[in-house]
């Protein structure tokens, strides 16, 4: 089993910048595609970035050039840098990981932490 536990969720206004944590605890050992989702109010889960053990990356392009995901390997940790943010980017942001290639489902999800941009 892996436990995520997302932290760094906040308010902030528009044009301002965040960075999320992912903490992960656990089997992590065979994880091999980790990614940050997020679900606005009314609206469905969406894909914001993944990264593979290779460090490769893929971004939702509503968040290209604003958002950088990356990872710490030696502390088990994931992280979204996020900048330039936009009222559009108000959304619960949770971290995912699975032991599959990325872009075939995740199979450990945390609770989220709420990211809210005001304009």
């Amino acid at each position: 089993q892996v436990q995520l536990v997302e932290s760094g969720g906040g308010s902030v206004q528009a044009g301002g910048s965040l960075r999320l944590s992912c903490a992960s605890y656990g089997y992590t050992y065979n994880i091999d595609c980790m990614g940050w989702f997020r679900q606005a109010p009314g609206k469905e889960r969406e894909g914001v970035a993944t990264i593979d053990s290779l460090g490769t990356t893929t971004y939702a392009d509503s968040v290209k050039g604003r958002f950088t995901i990356s990872k710490d390997a030696a502390k088990n940790t994931l992280h979204l840098q996020m900048n330039s943010l936009k009222p559009e980017d108000t959304a619960t942001y949770s971290c995912a990981a699975t032991w599959r290639t990325c872009g075939n489902g995740m199979d450990y999800w945390g609770k989220g932490t709420l990211v809210t941009i005001s304009s």
